[in-house]
């Protein structure tokens, strides 16, 4: 028993392939609702209410779809490239860390700048930080071969105890009342409001735009040529004349900085100070955004904003008929599964040979 791939793909099994994966995610999932004990239908009902039903279900959507965004462009410029970031968690806080020593350090006050000139600033030192935290292990990779998922994960844990020592330490907020938590940034940092009475920012536009430009830069120039053909295969790039090291390089700093620049957004568009639960795991959600994206920048947006909805609507549909919230965990996993298999099956068939 062998995969093989299929000669030329029919073109109605890749439209399907997604169709069916959602259709086997809602199957398993209403499964567990019964199992758990509660009406279908209803459940259903409430988590779209609770994800897309109103203006502030759309904002918390949104605001929780902000970092997944960043994350999943992090993790899907990088897969391209066939450089697994799996340390995207580590390059948000890192970059969280950066954003607050520029913009919440000196009791508060920050840097004796104009916030015009500080703000840059803040974002470029976050977008360094996560660059540079990715740089190490992308150079391990190309030089000496080294396993980046091992190196990218164990950073993740590295980079949480330095930031626990940072927080308990000497960026430690002398009036959090003993909380581990950073000073605020300057008032005049903090992204601005895109819907009053709501907590979705501008960072949101941020997200967009950084979606749009990637897409561009992997379409539209020379750089994401050499990222694609070091992807698709890095040994006949090089013999093309690929600089397939220096592209590694650049793939690095472009994901490490979207991912560094995920904190910095977090922090300046919702909470204004860095503590240990910035992120509930925005940058492994990151990568499973990324996979559903099929890699395309432009549909990160959409898998972004669809496993918000879920998170969100989960939370709301929980409190109403008391269906644990990590179904929506399930639903996402299931949705990436079943989106790998479907593909798997449109692109290959399983062929059977009898031994003889």
């Amino acid at each position: 028993m062998r995969l093989e791939p299929r000669a030329t793909p029919s073109a109605r099994a890749l439209l399907l392939a997604p169709l069916a994966a959602v259709a086997f995610t809602l199957l398993i999932a209403s499964a567990l609702v019964a199992w758990a004990g509660a009406p279908v239908g209803t459940t259903w009902g409430l988590l779209l209410q609770g994800g897309f039903g109103s203006v502030f279900a759309w904002s918390e959507t949104l605001t929780r779809a902000v970092p997944l965004m960043l994350t999943g462009l992090a993790a899907a410029v990088a897969f391209q490239a066939r450089l697994f970031n799996i340390g995207a968690e580590g390059q948000l806080y890192l970059g969280a860390l950066a954003a607050v020593a520029v913009g919440g350090l000196h009791d508060g006050t920050g840097f004796a700048l104009p916030p015009y000139v500080l703000f840059p600033l803040m974002m470029a030192a976050a977008a360094l930080a996560g660059g540079l935290l990715l740089l190490g292990p992308a150079l391990l990779k190309a030089r000496l071969g080294v396993d980046e998922v091992v190196t990218t994960l164990l950073l993740n844990f590295i980079v949480a105890l330095f930031i626990g020592a940072m927080l308990d330490g000497p960026m430690k907020d002398p009036l959090a009342m003993g909380w581990p938590q950073s000073v605020a940034l300057q008032p005049e940092l903090e992204l601005a409001k895109l819907i009053p009475q709501t907590r979705v920012h501008t960072g949101l536009l941020w997200a967009l735009v950084l979606a749009g430009v990637l897409w561009a830069v992997m379409r539209r120039t020379v750089l994401g040529f050499q990222i694609r053909a070091v992807g698709a295969n890095a040994r006949a790039a090089a013999f093309a004349g690929v600089p397939v090291q220096r592209t590694v390089v650049w793939v690095a700093l472009l994901s490490g900085a979207l991912a560094g620049l995920a904190g910095a957004i977090e922090v300046a568009g919702r909470t204004s100070y860095l503590t240990l639960d910035l992120s509930p795991g925005y940058g492994y959600s990151g990568i499973v955004i990324a996979m559903l994206a099929g890699l395309h920048p432009l549909g990160v947006v959409v898998a972004s904003i669809f496993v918000a909805g879920v998170l969100v609507g989960a939370d709301s549909m929980s409190r109403a008929v008391g269906v644990p919230t990590y179904l929506a965990d399930v639903i996402v996993a299931t949705a990436l599964l079943s989106v790998l298999v479907a593909a798997l099956a449109a692109r290959y068939r399983l062929v059977w040979r009898a031994t003889s």
